[in-house]
């Protein structure tokens, strides 16, 4: 990247979140991403601009130090911090605000410092060479938490038998965050089992919420439209699929044709998911049988009928091992690193009280236990010889913190699938189950969660949870909610009148 020769006309308007906003090239395969801020921070430039540059500093680093050895070096792409002219950058700010969702302009991009994380598009495969009317397709998942906590400091016993996220819905749904639940369990996508995989994949087409998004040439096709049918959306989605699956034109018709080509998607992400390598053809994996562990929330569609069966016969779901995922796919990679939360909040809030306790006394030991970074070879060494049990020292709190903070990190990240129909692939007439594609997994967002938000993470928590229980006691009218219920027998009793 020649920075000297910025021309702000080469990049458009990509995405953005709560922290950052993304922009890409619109001929080489790059991204950059600015952070933003609130319009109220931005009054002093110069601080601005220093944190700017530590910031963007501690998410390589955490990328490539600290998340890199958990997910492997196949997946995680940490990017570099580069420093662009101020020109260019206030000029781009100003092209792309217009395309700026309504909702996320709350906070300003970030125009005082220069800095920005330097990465590759992931929406693309650079190196494959694709036909004009079949260009790479990319889904975008953000999985989020995949067990439930095994920990016994765990206080409400819901929380062992339904997610995190199927409880936090229904708060959300509450403060007009979105207006429609969503069925997506990710434990059904961790899973492992197909049945349950392809359950959740539809859930998230179905109400896709900030969860997935679908990427065509590096546009986006399918994403989160609250106030739109989602029958209609799904009709669209399969217009832009159809010639990846079925490229000879009338070889389905009608209402059904949007069932069979989403149900081709669905089977595609799935194989990628578990598999083992993070590129290759899909025609060229094998299939993974699996044994079906015991992680199922109470909550998820399946959990009454099928589940219910399955979990009689199966083995139980160990939290040290990882017995229904294949050992190297991104799901079982990211579930591992998710999994360093070992004490859930519950457990681990005391630990970081123990260490602000600590620091008040000795403030100059903040540095020592790299509360702040750097995110270096040492501090992936205090989280990993943590010790097992609690010797009543700082450095146990301050190991069993980091390693939270790692799990927090892999239960917000996001997986990209990029795919490509094979060069072999190009015959008019094809069968569906043997369409082939090149594909490229990567993981994404895989900046550090601060240590301050320790103590919101647990009030969150207790209200996730609070909420749940009342919402659901609600629901149950006491007059007929214990009369019949699924796979219960009732008894008829007949009075003479």
């Amino acid at each position: 990247m020649e920075v000297d020769k910025m021309d702000e006309n080469e990049w458009k308007y990509h995405g953005e979140g709560n922290k950052s906003l993304v922009v890409s090239h619109v001929q080489h395969s790059q991204v950059l991403r600015f952070l933003k801020y609130p319009a109220e921070e931005t009054e002093n430039p110069n601080q601005t601009s220093e944190e700017a540059f530590h910031h963007i500093l501690n998410i390589v680093d955490f990328s490539k130090n600290v998340m890199k050895p958990f997910l492997g070096g196949k997946y995680v792409h940490h990017g570099e911090a580069v420093k662009l002219p101020l020109d260019f950058v206030r000029q781009l700010s100003l092209k792309v605000q217009q395309e700026r969702p309504e909702s996320r302009c709350d906070k300003v991009m970030d125009t005082f410092s220069g800095y920005a994380l330097c990465l590759p598009n992931l929406t693309q495969l650079p190196d494959c060479h694709f036909s004009e009317h079949r260009p790479p397709l990319c889904i975008e998942i953000k999985p989020k938490c995949g067990f439930l906590p095994f920990s016994r400091h765990v206080t409400k016993e819901v929380k062992r038998k339904v997610c995190r996220f199927c409880m936090h819905q229904h708060l959300k749904l509450a403060n007009g965050k979105w207006k429609r639940m969503s069925k997506y369990c990710p434990l059904d996508l961790f899973s492992g089992n197909k049945q349950r995989m392809y359950l959740a994949i539809k859930h998230l087409l179905e109400e896709a919420q900030n969860n997935l998004k679908i990427f065509k040439n590096g546009e986006p096709i399918y994403s989160c439209k609250d106030d739109k049918d989602c029958l209609q959306d799904l009709n669209e989605l399969a217009q832009h699929l159809k010639p990846y699956f079925f490229p000879a034109n009338g070889l389905i018709n009608g209402h059904q044709s949007t069932k069979v080509v989403i149900n081709e998607l669905i089977q595609v992400i799935t194989t990628v998911l578990l598999s083992s390598s993070d590129s290759c053809r899909t025609g060229d994996l094998r299939k993974v049988l699996s044994p079906e562990g015991r992680g199922h929330c109470e909550a998820s569609l399946l959990h009454r009928d099928v589940l219910r069966k399955e979990t009689k016969q199966n083995p139980p779901f160990y939290p040290s091992g990882i017995p229904c995922l294949p050992k190297d796919c991104v799901l079982s990679k990211i579930l591992h690193a998710q999994m360093q939360d070992s004490l859930d909040i519950e457990g681990l809030y005391p630990l970081y009280k123990r260490v602000e306790q600590y620091l008040e006394e000795f403030p100059k030991e903040r540095s020592r236990l790299q509360i702040d970074g750097p995110y270096n070879e040492s501090f992936l060494e205090k989280l990993r010889n943590c010790p097992s049990e609690d010797d009543g020292t700082v450095e146990y709190a301050v190991g069993k913190v980091h390693q939270y903070r790692v799990a927090m990190t892999a239960k917000d990240c996001s997986i990209m699938i990029a795919l490509a129909p094979c060069a072999d692939d190009e015959p008019v007439e094809i069968q569906p189950s043997k369409s082939r594609f090149m594909y490229s997994v990567s993981i994404l967002d895989l900046d550090p969660k601060p240590y301050e938000n320790i103590p919101h993470q647990y009030k969150l928590d207790t209200k996730i949870v609070n909420y749940y229980l009342r919402s659901t006691q609600a629901k149950q009218d006491p007059a007929s909610a214990g009369l019949f219920r699924d796979s219960e027998d009732c008894t008829l009793l007949f009075h003479p009148v």
